[in-house]
């Protein structure tokens, strides 16, 4: 459907609103204006996606109610799921794949979570982030330490009940991204990233939307995208 007709009522169609752009790049061709006011369109109308998507997500009815009582060694001592939240209203809580039977973290889990290090200080003005995985905490501890991360807090969860009800059923070293709030008292389910391989379009890589990671979205502005060939690495020789 042509973006012009699923504008939201009130707002000014994406092409009028591209048309206002005067920006021109030194030596541009006609050509080259043409195709990046039609871009432009399409860029403005992703944006209102955005916006319509994370409106859908905060109207979503309350989760489930969260009736285990959750328990996690932390890099200050053991702590229960209520106090992940700290003063919080709102928890934010990635798993990540660095489980017993792993030598080193993921990769792609690894460059996420330096992505978000960087702006952990300010998510957490907001609302709480843990990073939860199933190692005991000292190994996750000494990988923080040898990345330089000064921000996230990393919590494990040893005995496997929360990664087995909310990441993977089968206590697999799998990724997750859960969102939990904290109403009156009542600790409830709000959210999930539900995109994996099932719901991955072809030729493509598992992937949410927007995209977690800092880097994919950085090239994809690029004319070399993404690639089909290559991923982030714990080090670069």
């Amino acid at each position: 459907m042509p973006h012009d007709q699923i504008t939201q009522p009130g707002l000014v169609p994406a092409t009028a609103l591209a048309a206002r752009n005067d920006h021109r790049v030194r030596n541009e061709s006609d050509a080259y204006r043409r195709a990046r006011q039609a871009l432009l369109a399409e860029e403005i109308e992703l944006r209102r996606q955005i916006e319509r998507v994370a409106a859908l997500r905060r109207d979503l009815p309350p989760g489930g109610i969260v009736d285990r009582d959750y328990r996690f060694d932390g890099e200050l001592g053991p702590v229960d799921f209520a106090g992940l939240f700290g003063d919080k209203q709102t928890l934010v809580v990635y798993s990540y794949m660095y489980g017993p039977q792993r030598k080193r973290p993921c990769p792609m889990c690894t460059s996420l979570m330096s992505a978000w290090d960087g702006e952990a200080q300010d998510v957490e003005q907001r609302v709480a982030l843990a990073m939860i995985a199933r190692s005991p905490i000292e190994r996750l501890w000494a990988f923080k330490q040898e990345r330089g991360w000064k921000g996230l807090k990393l919590y494990s969860d040893i005995s496997g009940d929360y990664t087995r009800d909310y990441v993977d059923p089968a206590d697999g070293d799998s990724p997750g991204l859960n969102v939990f709030t904290r109403r009156d008292g009542t600790i409830r389910h709000f959210w999930a990233g539900e995109m994996g391989f099932e719901t991955a379009d072809p030729g493509q890589d598992p992937r949410g939307a927007p995209d977690l990671m800092p880097l994919w979205n950085i090239l994809d502005m690029t004319p070399e995208g993404r690639g089909t060939d290559w991923y982030p690495s714990l080090e670069y020789r």
